[in-house]
């Protein structure tokens, strides 16, 4: 009963902490953090095909937050 206690505790802990994830990507001065959105790597390619390679437009930042992501820090 005790390891089905904890097993439980750390199932639960692993859980909680895959809802919110923060990227920071090598490339980037920028942080993104989502939740409950698509691949970071999937979604920024995505959004640099339909809105350019300047992850600073209006339309990179629209595109990456319907896909669940946000910057951290401007």
């Amino acid at each position: 009963m005790k390891r089905l206690l904890i097993l439980t505790a750390v199932a639960a802990a692993a859980l909680t902490n895959a809802a919110c994830v923060t990227v920071i990507d090598a490339t980037s001065d920028y942080g993104w953090s989502g939740e409950n959105a698509r691949p970071f790597k999937g979604a920024r390619d995505s959004c640099r095909a339909s809105a350019g390679r300047d992850e600073g437009t209006t339309a990179f930042l629209q595109c990456m937050a319907d896909k669940g992501w946000t910057r951290t820090r401007d």
